[in-house]
């Protein structure tokens, strides 16, 4: 892949990322970056979020909701309640994000759902001005 592509690609991922996770935590993220940290910032831009997010067969919505069942089932809460907000920003729900979960505890147990719940909450309550 060329540097043009790449950096095309890099570009289109921070938009990306912007529009689901808010201009917020993008900022820090971008702005807390070290010398140490910057190949996995450039790495979820390019990677992640400017291939990953774009690729065709699945809507933001969609992605959100595979992206929270993922994530509960690996036990990784604190990038839960990342999704989570992204989720709703993507248009998701609280119904639909709980029904995530509680399918999750079917599946993957509800040890890693009851964290799940307990990493969402707070940005739902936040966002919905509770």
């Amino acid at each position: 892949m060329s540097d043009d592509s790449r950096s095309a690609l890099k570009e289109q991922g921070i938009q990306t990322r912007r529009e689901v996770l808010g201009d917020k935590y993008v900022d820090a993220a971008l702005n807390n970056a070290t010398e140490f940290n910057q190949g996995l910032q450039d790495l979820l831009n390019e990677y992640c979020w400017g291939d990953g997010w774009n690729k065709g067969g699945l809507t933001r919505k969609e992605r959100s909701l595979v992206n929270l069942g993922m994530l509960t089932a690996l036990g990784k809460t604190h990038e839960v309640a990342v999704h989570t907000r992204g989720a709703k920003n993507n248009g998701l729900t609280n119904e639909q994000i709980a029904a995530v979960f509680l399918q999750a505890a079917v599946y993957c147990g509800v040890p890693a759902a009851v964290e799940s719940f307990r990493a969402a909450t707070p940005v739902i309550e936040e966002i919905d001005g509770k």
